[in-house]
């Protein structure tokens, strides 16, 4: 990867959503696959002193759509899918007309462009905590790599049902992988 500043997201990449089910009633519920359709980053690069590098990302909050539901007693409907939409841009869950985007800034790289950590701030509905993202490169333009985000620490109480019999997990996988780093208009990259 070259020294510049690039620009990443949909449609040349993918972010993920995976939810996981935890309670009693979990082989009742689906593990759900959420993907954001509309999301945006760029990167600084400087490949000798990762420390000087850094990272931006913008996801639109309403623009979260379910894939997929595995697991669970029955299958997952289209119907299932848009209830579910609907609950996650809902005041309870993302609140999108409040909150239309969720942000990510890099506060520190380590590693290299083949294995690195990024920590920074992921701001969520106002809140905004620190997040560290594992990735690499694997040489040919792909980068991928994943992060594991709390939802309560950012003002989301986690889906439940049955008097909480069945849940989701607290925790969620966000997961990422970008087939092309565009240089920016205007940008140098070596």
């Amino acid at each position: 990867m070259s020294d510049g500043t690039y620009g990443f997201g949909a449609p040349a990449g993918r972010l993920l959503v995976r939810t996981s089910r935890a309670g009693l009633g979990r082989k009742a519920g689906h593990d759900l696959t959420i993907e954001a359709t509309r999301w945006s980053g760029n990167a600084v690069v400087v490949a000798s002193e990762p420390g000087k590098s850094s990272v931006t990302v913008t996801v639109e909050t309403g623009a979260l759509s379910v894939r997929e539901g595995t697991g669970g007693l029955k299958p997952l409907s289209d119907a299932d899918k848009a209830q579910i939409e609907r609950l996650l841009a809902s005041e309870a869950l993302l609140d999108t007309a409040e909150h239309p985007t969720i942000t990510f800034r890099s506060t520190s790289i380590t590693g290299t462009p083949a294995e690195f950590e990024i920590t920074g701030d992921l701001t969520i509905k106002g809140r905004t905590r620190p997040v560290t993202v594992h990735g690499g490169s694997d040489g040919d333009g792909m980068v991928c790599g994943w992060a594991t985000v709390t939802q309560s620490a950012f003002g989301i109480k986690p889906y439940s049902a049955f008097m909480g019999a069945l849940k989701l997990a607290d925790e969620v996988r966000i997961e990422y992988a970008v087939t092309s780093l565009e240089p920016l208009p205007g940008a140098e990259s070596a």
